[in-house]
């Protein structure tokens, strides 16, 4: 057999979010922090028009993409990097920085598939348990070493929603050598209604080491298509472009998020019905009885402990996905009101169990 490296023999592949069926047929993907609502029509043109060209390969710099990026958020064009979806940003960044010896700090639970790059990449994880369900701050800088090379902020928290305020991200980064690079990972952005917590864009421009990552696939409902992108100084930038496979963002994924980005404003009106829906779900199964932390992203999330997997296993005979993880809590996506509404009733028929 073929030798192969001794780490997958360690390594759980990652697991999305699952679909189930009730007996009458209903199903509700609540497992997956996907946009409910379908693309745009003008999104869906563009797409249909790009197909006529998909027999030539893709732009491999993305040039009207990332200037499109880069206009939108008022940054130079050199700033901008791009991947197929913001978690192989992510690796992009680790193969950047990473070597043997070196460590990534992370929160945990955080996003899952930080360890599974940073094991990809050789880079030995730090893992620092949340404090409840917020990043402890103080923990992180005091595991930042001499090996560290990358630290991942998660921010809305994925899967807590819970998010870093600004006082306490900019003491946090004032603590940060220099040559460590922190890497603020907003993929749920858009979802954020709380004015304390910042905007990274605000902050990397002042900050040589903090690089901001942004996705399509949430509130731009690009989800099947894999664009993300980060943000940061000219040098982070330029070293991440050096990782990026060949043709990397597809030739249809291009187009979808430039037209993504011209029909913005109509887009984040669906952002804005989540939000409307998320506070709905939330007071909700606070009534029930439920203590669920705020949120600032598209999900909601119920610490369980030890009930967790039979919870999840209560929502699928409803016809409800959930994304437990075992002996912790469950995720659970804001989806269309009635997707809610069936999440909501068998939340509520759980917590009436003996």
């Amino acid at each position: 057999m073929p030798r192969f490296r001794q780490i997958l023999d360690t390594m759980a592949p990652y697991k999305p979010g699952k679909a189930v069926a009730a007996p009458d047929g209903r199903s509700y993907k609540l497992s997956s922090n996907e946009s409910p609502y379908d693309p745009l029509p003008s999104v869906v043109e563009a797409i249909a028009e790009g197909a006529r060209h998909i027999n030539r390969y893709p732009d491999p710099g993305a040039i009207k993409l990332t200037e499109a990026i880069a206009e939108r958020h008022g940054v130079p064009f050199g700033h901008v990097a791009l991947g197929p979806g913001s978690v192989t940003v992510a690796q992009e960044l680790l193969e950047a920085v990473g070597e043997p010896g070196s460590e990534v700090v992370y929160a945990w639970r955080s996003f899952e598939a930080y360890p599974l790059l940073a094991d990809l990449a050789g880079v030995t994880s730090v893992r620092v348990p949340l404090a409840g369900e917020d990043h402890d701050l103080d923990t992180m800088a005091e595991a930042i070493n001499d090996r560290t090379r990358l630290v991942f902020l998660c921010n809305p928290n994925n899967p807590t929603g819970t998010a870093i305020r600004r006082r306490a991200l900019e003491a946090f980064l004032d603590r940060v050598p220099e040559d460590v690079l922190v890497v603020l990972d907003e993929a749920y952005h858009e979802y954020v209604r709380d004015d304390d917590v910042p905007d990274g864009l605000s902050l990397y421009r002042d900050r040589p080491n903090l690089c901001v990552t942004r996705t399509f696939s949430k509130a731009y409902g690009l989800a099947g298509l894999r664009v993300g992108y980060m943000i940061a100084q000219e040098p982070v930038a330029a070293a991440v472009r050096k990782t990026i496979v060949p043709f990397a963002v597809n030739h249809l994924a291009q187009v979808a998020a430039i037209a993504s980005l011209q029909a913005e404003d109509e887009l984040l009106e669906r952002v804005e019905r989540v939000v409307k829906e998320r506070t709905r779900v939330r007071e909700a199964l606070i009534g029930q009885g439920w203590t669920v932390p705020p949120t600032e992203a598209n999900f909601v999330w119920l610490r369980l402990g030890e009930r967790t997997l039979d919870f999840a296993a209560a929502c699928a005979e409803e016809g409800v996905a959930v994304r437990p993880f075992a002996g912790e809590g469950a995720r659970v996506s804001i989806g269309d009101p009635e997707a809610n509404d069936a999440f909501l009733a068998a939340a509520k028929a759980f917590s009436a169990r003996p």
